[in-house]
């Protein structure tokens, strides 16, 4: 028998049939398309041969690079590409150059971007924690970063530090079959929009995806206990013991070689969320076509004026010019803006159905109001008159105003009618108000500059640049 066959009836032994010992029809259809999806995310011998060329010449320039300035420094392959977990289509390359722990911050910077540099001769420099060089050979995402060699993952003097250490755990516990349900993980991840680690993805890293799969010991059985999670979720793989404990986190999975880390941090509660919806859903109809991370088609200027006719909401938006930073340093400011722009119209009156925030060349905020109008007075409550400090104050704030109703009584308190500043969203978000919320700082830079306020069908504009965010937005899934 070969090692192919024996695998083969290793995993039909550990399938689940009926109580006749036949195979159960359903459990059937998710293996079936369970190997589709291998098919799919596994890259050719080709694909693998022109990756494992590549990484070699690249990791040989590094290490030379890296020597002649410190002879025992070296250079190795991080990352999916070096524990074989990365996904057909996928292009990255990860090289970490390793300086002893002697080498001063400074000068491993120094001597990390002159590596890099010389590895990469026509890359350029990008920031992290510290600055590394990032380029392309042949098709493929190469980072080279400077990192220091420790003995213990919890002596990290930056986060990169750890990566070496995650390397080596995982190529320790990964056989064929776990490296092979990791691919699929990934790709049924991507499927469903929750890959990535990024701040504005915040979902599932590479290192978070393989480390559920060791855990529960494959693809499926990963969604079938994801169908049953009860957030929060604590998983600590290497009893690390109580320190998982401190952890705040919707998904809390202690990293195996520093217990003061949550690998799961990033993950937001929706993604958790969807990942337990997508769980169910494949289980219970597994459909190839979760696996398909394409983007939808632009919504038209047709279906736009139908949703909102329909939803019978006013739209608005913010739209300015976006700052020139990298998604993880601009999408917690966008964020941190809509919630500041969505709270102060909140605040006015205006009842925000729903928002969201995307961004290209321009960046919006933008969200759909319940109510775009409010009356040209507003309502001030006083306190009650047996509060005779503070009845009096108010009762003499507004007792000699000619622009205010009032004050009067409704029961025990004094109330008091004025002039409303701002009577439309659109004058709200004209005015200097909006700077009075909570707002990134490069995003209030550039509000600052210009910014246009786009209501009702005037955001149709948005379709040229944003006409696929807008198709998610109102025609959204789980």
């Amino acid at each position: 028998m070969s090692d192919e066959d024996a695998e083969r009836d290793d995993r039909d032994a550990s399938t689940p049939g009926t109580e006749d010992g036949s195979r159960d029809p359903a459990v059937d259809a998710v293996q079936t398309v369970i190997e589709a999806a291998r098919d799919r995310v596994d890259p050719d011998e080709d694909e693998r041969a022109r990756l494992e060329s590549v990484a070699k010449r690249l990791l040989e320039r590094a290490e030379a690079a890296a020597t002649d300035r410190c002879p025992d420094a070296d250079a190795l392959q991080v990352g999916s590409s070096a524990r074989d977990t990365w996904v057909s289509g996928d292009r990255d390359i990860d090289v970490f150059v390793r300086f002893p722990p002697r080498v001063d911050r400074e000068t491993l910077e120094t001597y990390g971007l002159e590596v890099g540099h010389e590895t990469l001769p026509e890359g350029h420099e990008e920031y992290a924690e510290h600055p590394y060089v990032k380029g392309e050979v042949e098709g493929f995402d190469v980072d080279v970063v400077p990192c220091f060699r420790l003995e213990d993952a919890t002596d990290i003097r930056s986060a990169v530090d750890r990566t070496p250490f995650h390397t080596q755990y995982l190529l320790e516990r990964l056989d064929a079959d776990l490296t092979a349900d990791v691919r699929v993980t990934k790709g049924f991840l991507k499927g469903i929009g929750v890959y990535g680690s990024d701040l504005r993805t915040r979902g599932f890293s590479g290192y978070l995806t393989e480390l559920l799969v060791c855990e529960y010991g494959g693809f499926r059985q990963l969604l079938e206990a994801a169908r049953e999670w009860t957030v929060p979720v604590h998983l600590d793989p290497e009893d690390h013991g109580p320190a998982d404990l401190a952890f705040d986190d919707p998904l809390v999975v202690v990293d195996p070689t520093d217990p003061e880390r949550n690998v799961a941090a990033v993950c937001s509660a929706e993604n958790v969320a969807r990942l337990q919806h997508y769980a169910r859903e494949f289980l219970e109809n597994p459909d190839l076509e979760l696996f398909d991370d394409d983007d939808p088609e632009p919504l038209t200027e047709t279906e736009l004026r139908a949703h909102l006719e329909r939803r019978g909401t006013t739209p608005v938006a913010v739209r300015f010019d976006a700052p020139d930073l990298v998604d993880d340093q601009l999408y917690p400011q966008l964020y941190k803006s809509l919630s500041g722009i969505t709270q102060t119209l909140d605040d006015h009156g205006f009842d925000v159905f729903r928002g969201t925030t995307f961004a290209d060349e321009t960046a919006v905020i933008f969200a759909e109001l319940a109510v775009a109008e409010r009356p040209g007075v507003e309502r001030h409550q006083g306190p009650p008159t047996s509060v005779k400090g503070h009845a009096k104050a108010f009762y003499d704030a507004y007792a000699d105003d000619p622009d205010t109703y009032g004050p009067f009584l409704e029961g025990s308190r004094y109330v008091a009618e004025r002039d409303r500043e701002c009577t439309t969203a659109e004058a709200l978000l004209k005015s200097d108000r909006i700077f009075d919320v909570g707002l990134g700082a490069h995003v209030e830079t550039a509000l600052e500059d210009e910014y246009d306020v786009l209501i009702g069908d005037d955001v149709r504009a948005l379709l040229g640049e944003f006409g696929t965010n807008l198709r998610t937005y109102f025609e959204p899934r789980p």
